[in-house]
């Protein structure tokens, strides 16, 4: 039977050495981010009855500071649920009518809130089809969970 050399010894002391130092480190998550993009649904607003006789176009966006926590046993309800969140969005969308894009980014804000993980939400609303000459047209607004 081969006896190791000191030369192989030393070579394998030093590859259990290189790996040790490249064990993950040790981290704390800062800040977090949930981000919905581009998502284009129809919406009865506008503020006269001849917009809102029909569905518009919008396309939303959110991004949504939340708990910095990372899941540690990989499940679901341990994160913001980006499912439940759009179809919460697509919901406010669809339940009602709007006058205006301000308030229904306020109603979609508090679809957000909801979730108590949620700090900070930033909802951004155009029209899409509202001025032939124009891509889109829009607000954005930035809510902030109140004191309780």
């Amino acid at each position: 039977m081969p006896t190791r050399s000191s030369k192989q010894t030393a070579q394998d002391s030093d590859a259990t050495e290189h790996v040790a130092h490249h064990r993950e480190p040790a981290l704390r998550a800062t800040r977090q981010r949930i981000v919905v993009s581009d998502l284009i649904l129809a919406c009865r607003i506008g503020v006269t009855d001849k917009e809102r006789a029909n569905l518009q176009r919008l396309r939303i966006n959110l991004t949504l500071d939340v708990r910095p926590a990372p899941p540690r046993l990989d499940r679901i309800a341990e994160v913001v649920d980006y499912g439940t969140l759009a179809a919460q969005i697509r919901g406010v969308c669809a339940e009602a009518e709007f006058r205006l894009l301000e308030t229904l980014a306020g109603r979609l804000a508090a679809a957000c809130f909801q979730d108590r993980r949620v700090e900070r939400a930033r909802v951004r609303i155009e029209k899409l089809d509202r001025y032939p000459d124009m891509a889109a047209i829009g607000c954005e607004t930035t809510y902030e969970r109140g004191e309780t």
